[in-house]
């Protein structure tokens, strides 16, 4: 099963945000923000602008 975990962490004065992918591949953003919610909002626009990588997942499943 293919998974996309969008995660914020306590960092500094505010919320790091990181995306995360089944593959062990995750990245973490460089900037902080003030609350949880713009952490993930920002982690779900991150994952958004790269569809690229969504698509990776497709490709690596096996045909059925």
């Amino acid at each position: 099963m293919t998974s996309v975990t969008l995660s914020a962490s306590p960092s500094g004065d505010g919320f790091q945000a990181t995306v995360s992918y089944s593959s062990g591949l995750s990245m973490a953003s460089a900037e902080t923000w003030p609350s949880e919610a713009e952490a993930l909002a920002a982690a779900a626009r991150k994952m958004l602008a790269m569809p690229e990588r969504l698509q990776r997942l497709d490709a690596t499943k096996p045909a059925a």
